[in-house]
C-alpha cells in the first residue's frame, strides 16, 4: 500500500490481507497488531477480524466469482486492487447486514486511497455485476473439485479426506473448518474452579458456555482483549483447544512425574501436565526456538505454576544425561498443521511439496525421544493435523522399529469414551476441536 490505512475495520481487513499477500505474514498475530495500532474498538475490531477470515476461508470461491466478473484476468491485477475486490465480494456473497451500495462505495474509496485511483472505474464495474448476478454455479469434473471450489480447500487435500471419512464427513468437516472458533478457555484448577471463573468472566461481560467435553474448560465469546480481564490477570485460566488438552489426559500425568515437553512452543501441553499435576513433581520444556521458548516462563508465573524449566534443545539430538529419566514423554511434533484451519485459515494454502518431508522429521524425533522415556513409562505423539501419512503411519512405523513399545489405550470424557486402539483423530465437524492426532505408547518394564 502507498498510504496508511484509516484506523476503521474494512481499512484494517484490507491491511492485514495485502501482508499476507505480500510476504505470507499469519494474519492472527498482524491483524491484532493492526487493530491495536489503529485503536478499534469491540465491534470494529470483530468486524476486521470477521472480514479479514472471511475472506482468507473463501478465496478460491471469491476468486472464482469474480473471474466470471472481471474482463482483466486476475493475476494481472494490482496486488491491492484484488484485495479490495476480494472484500468487497465477501461483503456482498456472505454477510447480509451491510447494505450493497456501502460496500461498493467503500471499495471504490480504498481504491483510492490505497491503491491506484485510476482502477476505481473498474472495481466499481466489477463490484456491480457482481451485485446484478446472478452467480455462477460452482464447477468441477469430480465431487472433490466441487467440493474445494465451494469450501476454498486445495484439491489434493479433499481428495485425500475423501478417501478416508467420505464424501458427507470431508463436506461437514470443509464447512466447519470455516466456522468461526470460539475461545477455550482451559480453567486452572490451582488457583479457582469452573463455576467461580465463569461467574468472573460473565461479570466482565464475556459470553461463556460449558465446554461439551471438557468439565474444566469453557468457551468464551466477546472477550475483547484477554489481557483486561481480571480473570486473566490473576491467573484463572489459560487458552488451548480442547483436542490438545485432551491428549494431555490420555497421557495420565500425575503428582511426582518427571515430563518432558519436547517440543512445548507454544507451552499449552506443559501448563496441562502441571495443572494435572498440582504443581507437583517436574515438567521440562523445551523447543529449539528459544524466542518461543521464552514465552512460556511468564505464562507459567501468571498461572502460579512452579513446577515448570525450560531448556533450548532440538528434538532429534541425543541427551545422555536424559536417557530413561521421564515418567512421560510429550512429542507434539512439528507438522502440516491443516486440522487448524478453521483458526488459521492461511494454512490450506500451503504449498503441498513443502509438507513431504515431515514425516521424516516426525520419525525422528520419536526415535530420538523415546530414549529418555522410562521402562513403564508413556511417550505420547501427537499432531494438529488430521493426514494420515503424519499420524497412524508415523507411529506404526516407529512401533515397527521400536519393539520396546506398544500402543496403550485410554479413557476420555464421553461421548468420545474409551479409545481402544490407543490412538484417536478429534474432527472439528465431530467433536468441535482442531482436527488433532494422539497416540499413547508405553514402554514395555
Amino acid at each position: 500500500m502507498s498510504r496508511t490505512p484509516e484506523p476503521d475495520a474494512r481499512a484494517t481487513a484490507l491491511f492485514a490481507l495485502e501482508a499476507y499477500e505480500k510476504s505470507g505474514a499469519w494474519t492472527d498475530a498482524y491483524l491484532a497488531e493492526a487493530i491495536r495500532r489503529n485503536g478499534l474498538d469491540g465491534r470494529a475490531a470483530a468486524l476486521a477480524s470477521r472480514l479479514t477470515a472471511g475472506v482468507l476461508q473463501n478465496r478460491t470461491l471469491l476468486d472464482y466469482y469474480l473471474t466470471r466478473f472481471s474482463s482483466m484476468p486476475l493475476k494481472k491485477m494490482d496486488r491491492g486492487i484484488l484485495c479490495i475486490l476480494r472484500l468487497g465480494a465477501y461483503q456482498l456473497c456472505f454477510l447480509d447486514r451491510i447494505p450493497a451500495h456501502a460496500v461498493v462505495n467503500e471499495a471504490v474509496k480504498q481504491v483510492r486511497l490505497y491503491a491506484a485511483p485510476r482502477a476505481a472505474g473498474m472495481v466499481n464495474a466489477i463490484l456491480r455485476a457482481l451485485i446484478r448476478g446472478p452467480l455462477p454455479e460452482i464447477e468441477g469434473k469430480t465431487p472433490e473439485e466441487r467440493l474445494a471450489l465451494r469450501y476454498s480447500h486445495p484439491v489434493w487435500l479433499v481428495r485425500e479426506l475423501c478417501r478416508r471419512i467420505g464424501e458427507e464427513g470431508t463436506e461437514a468437516f470443509l464447512a466447519a473448518d470455516n466456522q468461526p472458533a470460539a475461545l477455550c478457555a482451559q480453567v486452572n484448577t490451582l488457583k479457582t474452579d469452573t463455576p467461580t471463573l465463569k461467574a468472573a468472566l460473565e461479570a466482565e461481560g464475556v459470553a461463556v458456555s460449558a465446554h461439551p467435553l471438557l468439565a474444566d474448560a469453557l468457551l468464551l465469546e466477546h472477550t475483547g482483549a484477554l489481557e483486561r480481564l481480571t480473570a486473566w490477570k490473576e491467573g484463572g485460566f489459560y487458552i488451548q483447544d480442547a483436542a490438545a488438552r485432551l491428549a494431555v489426559t490420555a497421557a495420565e500425568p500425575e503428582p511426582g512425574f518427571r515430563v518432558l515437553d519436547a517440543c512445548a512452543a507454544p507451552g499449552g501441553k506443559s501448563l496441562a501436565a502441571a495443572i494435572a499435576m498440582k504443581n507437583e513433581g517436574a515438567v521440562t520444556a523445551c523447543d529449539i526456538h528459544p524466542k518461543k521458548l521464552a514465552r512460556i516462563v511468564p505464562s507459567a508465573q501468571r498461572l502460579g505454576i512452579t513446577c515448570i524449566g525450560t531448556e533450548t534443545a532440538d528434538g532429534r539430538e541425543f541427551r545422555p544425561a536424559w536417557e530413561a529419566a521421564f515418567d512421560l514423554v510429550l512429542a507434539d511434533v512439528p507438522c502440516s498443521g491443516l486440522g487448524t484451519i478453521r483458526k488459521k485459515p492461511e494454512i490450506r494454502y500451503k504449498d503441498p511439496a513443502q509438507l513431504e518431508a515431515l514425516p521424516e522429521i516426525q520419525i525422528a524425533l520419536l526415535n530420538n525421544l523415546c530414549r529418555y522415556v522410562k521402562p513403564g513409562g508413556v511417550l505420547l505423539y501427537s499432531t494438529c493435523t488430521v493426514l494420515e501419512r503424519e499420524n497412524e503411519a508415523v507411529v506404526k512405523r516407529f512401533l515397527h522399529e521400536n519393539t520396546a513399545f506398544c500402543l496403550e489405550p485410554f479413557v476420555l470424557p464421553e461421548p468420545i469414551g474409551r479409545a481402544e486402539a490407543g490412538m484417536l483423530t478429534f474432527w472439528p465437524h465431530l467433536h468441535g476441536t482442531d482436527g488433532f492426532f494422539a497416540a499413547k505408547m508405553r514402554r514395555r518394564p
